[in-house]
């Protein structure tokens, strides 16, 4: 059997990360040959996951035909959020947690699909219906991933197979799940040390609306009026993307995680920005707006900008 890589999407996160070397420890116990490999570093948040559970953040790759002829994606399915070469391999399995947008092969695949708050809940599902025991040292990654992706529980994404699983994976842990995961959150916050290059492409995915490019851009932090502070830095670094790769609209949610509250930055063209606040019936104010209660990409951002488009 020839040998696969598992990878999530690019500028990987936790769940990103944490559910690919799962799910190629997953995969080996059923037979396959796989490998955990990852599109980017561990941001800060993750490095402070892998230190904790001692486990070796995965190689990164720029390409994958040159490797492989068949691929594994985890925590996306949208090609442009994939390997660079996504078009040169096949891809035989798939466990997301997102929509499903400009995704199609040439031959059958095992596709697994969830709308919960992250993939690694589902991986937790799988694991229970292979009668595979999780392993302590990846019951704490996977547990890891659950909190990073729901804010502690704390986001609309959270389902109550996530609340289930972060119990359970946390028993098998041995941690308490509420202050660990408070830790972990807090790790991913230190937005000094970055440049504001660096911090709008940490946590960014691109995503087409209406034939048009889309750019979502989140950091989470506990001080957002240091945050605030750096917007004309914000704004330099962001027009300049939004010129490189044609964006139509880039949106940098600013997430406090401390109230569940956000700010965001939105730039691009008359248009793109018209449609955000038909998205959500505000007026930008200096490019500037208040998003009370908004913390998740997924569900409360790109829903109503993609019916606005």
């Amino acid at each position: 059997m020839a040998k696969e890589l598992v990878f999530g999407h690019q500028n990987p996160d936790t769940d990103a990360i944490v559910a690919a070397i799962s799910y190629a420890y997953l995969q080996k116990q059923l037979g396959p040959d796989v490998e955990a490999v990852a599109l980017g570093d561990p941001n800060e948040e993750t490095a402070y996951v892998l230190k904790h559970f001692e486990t070796e953040a995965p190689r990164v790759i720029k390409t994958a035909a040159n490797e492989v002829k068949q691929v594994m994606l985890v925590d996306h399915n949208e090609p442009q959020q994939s390997v660079s070469d996504i078009a040169d391999v096949e891809v035989s399995h798939v466990v997301d947690h997102h929509r499903i947008n400009n995704f199609n092969t040439a031959n059958p695949l095992f596709y697994r699909a969830e709308p919960v708050g992250c993939t690694s809940t589902i991986l937790w599902e799988m694991y229970d219906e292979h009668e595979i025991a999780i392993p302590t040292k990846i019951a704490g990654l996977m547990l890891s991933a659950i909190i990073s992706d729901t804010l502690l529980l704390k986001s609309p994404t959270t389902t109550e197979k996530d609340r289930q699983a972060v119990v359970a994976l946390a028993k098998i842990a041995g941690v308490d799940y509420q202050s660990y995961g408070l830790d972990m959150l807090k790790a991913g916050t230190n937005l000094d040390s970055k440049t504001e290059a660096e911090l709008i492409d940490m946590d960014a995915k691109s995503f087409e609306m209406n034939g048009k490019s889309v750019r979502i851009a989140q950091v989470n932090t506990v001080d957002l009026d240091s945050v605030l502070q750096r917007k004309a830095a914000f704004e330099k670094v962001i027009n300049q993307e939004i010129a490189d790769k044609n964006y139509d609209l880039f949106v940098l949610i600013m997430t406090n995680i401390l109230n569940s509250d956000s700010e965001g930055l939105v730039l691009g063209s008359a248009s793109g920005q018209a449609n955000f606040e038909k998205a959500f019936d505000k007026k930008l104010v200096d490019n500037l707006v208040a998003l009370p209660g908004v913390v998740s990409r997924k569900k409360q951002i790109v829903p109503p900008l993609t019916a606005a488009y």
